[in-house]
């Protein structure tokens, strides 16, 4: 099956949220911290996957990540 993406990168806005998180000054374990009290489990080392693209993001985490940085989720794919 073709990949939708042609790159080994798997998921589109580790840059972004790793730009977002800094921004606020906050480390990755906060984010994974404050992503666990919603009830979503992503551990700090998966937070460092996703920002550098080799883990993807589900739906539920992409949300999550959103509320946590307080942007919405069209802006994790502009540019």
């Amino acid at each position: 099956m073709p990949r939708i993406i042609d790159s080994n990168d798997k998921n589109l806005i580790g840059d972004k949220v790793k730009a977002l998180r800094k921004a606020k000054k906050m480390s990755q374990q906060t984010l994974s911290d404050r992503l666990e009290t919603m009830a979503i489990y992503v551990c700090r080392g998966s937070i460092s996957r996703i920002e550098d693209k080799s883990r993807t993001v589900t739906d539920i985490e992409l949300y999550g990540i959103s509320k946590v940085l307080e942007t919405p989720i069209e802006s994790f794919f502009e540019s």
